[in-house]
């Protein structure tokens, strides 16, 4: 990675995780590579680099956008939420507890954008449909789990299905 010169630099204001900062990012860098590289928020995954597998998912300003694709400096002014701010501490969210509890998750990579998209549909909807929980998880990809642990795991957490 080659440095960039001070000219190429933006300062930008940006809440993350509920911490508002003040900081210089380089023009050209991606959000992902902002939050993982320099605020160490390493849940996100570059996966495909192109917005298709969704590992990279952050909430911004509530909605569900893919980090690889928006550069950092549009996250002026903005509120992200990354899977870090799922868990509170060492306890984990009711989302996350669901996904252990129904094993929706095999090696991890995808979890966290899967986790992102899934808080995006239940705190806009509640109570989804199954059919709404796989149209909001349509943009994510697993090559692991078969998806189908993962619906039940959202639905778990929406109060749908048993443990």
């Amino acid at each position: 990675m080659t440095s960039s010169s001070p000219s190429n630099r933006v300062e930008i204001d940006v809440e993350v995780n509920g911490r508002r900062r003040t900081v210089a990012v380089d023009a050209r860098d991606t959000l992902a590579d902002h939050l993982r590289n320099d605020q160490k928020l390493t849940g996100i995954k570059l996966g495909c680099e192109h917005g298709v597998c969704g590992a990279c998912t952050i909430l911004m300003d509530g909605a569900a956008v893919r980090s690889c694709l928006t550069l950092a400096a549009q996250g002026d002014g903005r509120s992200i939420r990354t899977v870090e701010d799922l868990s509170d501490g060492a306890a984990l969210s009711p989302l996350q507890e669901a996904f252990k509890r129904h094993h929706a998750l095999q090696c991890g990579f995808c979890t966290a954008g899967f986790l992102i998209s899934a808080t995006e549909l239940l705190e806009s909807n509640p109570s989804p449909t199954r059919d709404e929980v796989i149209e909001a998880l349509s943009g994510n990809l697993c090559r692991c789990t078969g998806y189908q642990t993962i619906v039940e795991a959202v639905l778990d957490a929406a109060g749908q299905i048993g443990n």
